[in-house]
């Protein structure tokens, strides 16, 4: 783990692709049952998937909070949720999204140019004291990006948490929880 990203590379997470029913409050529902339970989320994102009536979570889970299995029973539970899928780092797809808006002088400026450019950055707005920047990219880039950023006095800083789909090649990518009738954890 990162002093910066305290989801970086370490082995005390995992990554869940949870498909769920498209309701209201079913956010809420998730976000309870973690804070009921004690464990520690350290990404959460929801989005429409690609049945207009169900939504993607995926969530990045502390390990160091409760065991993977117990947290899958857990979701399991909640009526709403049809399909958990743990996807393995090093055959998925990662990506996140930071804005931040860091103060410079006009010296300075040409400098964070030259950062964001090599990151593959995009300059949203300039102002005569600050500069915003958008970057999206796997986590790891991220943190590296903002650890050059605090060299320049962030001012505001925004990160979107993890999104992630299995990579596509020959085998399956998802590892499948097993289940027994009705969705339950068997």
């Amino acid at each position: 783990m990162t002093a910066i990203n305290p989801h970086g590379t370490s082995l005390n997470h995992a990554i869940l692709s949870v498909l769920a029913l498209s309701w209201p409050r079913e956010l809420a529902r998730v976000a309870s049952l973690f804070a009921r339970r004690g464990y520690n989320i350290f990404s959460l994102a929801v989005a429409p998937a690609e049945d207009e009536n169900m939504s993607r979570i995926t969530i990045v889970v502390d390990l160091e909070s409760a065991p993977l299995e117990q947290i899958v029973k857990q979701l399991f539970k909640l009526v709403d949720v049809v399909k958990i899928s743990e996807l393995d780092p090093r055959r998925s797809i990662e990506r996140e999204l930071l804005l931040a808006t860091v103060r410079v002088t006009a010296e300075e400026r040409t400098q964070l140019f030259e950062v964001a450019n090599i990151f593959e950055a995009k300059i949203l707005a300039v102002g005569a004291e600050a500069v915003t920047v958008s970057l999206e990219g796997h986590p790891d880039k991220l943190d590296d990006f903002e650890e050059l950023l605090a060299a320049h006095r962030i001012q505001e800083l925004q990160r979107t948490g993890r999104v992630a789909l299995p990579k596509l090649d020959r085998s399956a990518r998802l590892r499948a929880v097993p289940t027994t009738q009705k969705g339950k954890v068997g």
